[in-house]
């Protein structure tokens, strides 16, 4: 499932509907243009509520991710913690990829 995942966040990346890195999410948060908020499982406990804070504050879904900062460096070819999907749809499908993960 994880490499699915990876493979379709890179694939968002490609299609210009990701947004990598804290201060690039944070914007795009407070501007209402993010559909999902995806956090890697080793990002800092600081940068975790911070972000958590902002999303609760906007509204929006914030989510960890099975996949660390190397991982994601790895597929998209930028190392981030904290992703942001700009896409409803996309959002949508990366929701139903982690649900088994919810049970």
């Amino acid at each position: 499932m994880n490499e699915q995942l990876l493979s379709f966040l890179s694939l968002t990346k490609r299609a210009g509907r990701l947004a990598l890195g804290f201060d690039v999410v944070k914007e795009a948060v407070l501007k209402q243009r993010t559909g999902l908020v995806l956090c890697t499982s080793d990002l800092s406990p600081k940068t975790e509520k911070e972000i958590n804070l902002i999303c609760s504050r906007a509204g929006v879904e914030r989510r960890t991710i099975p996949a660390t900062m190397d991982e994601i460096w790895f597929s998209v070819s930028k190392r981030s913690g904290v992703l942001a999907v700009l896409d409803q749809g996309m959002a949508d499908r990366i929701r139903q990829m982690l649900k088994p993960l919810d049970g």
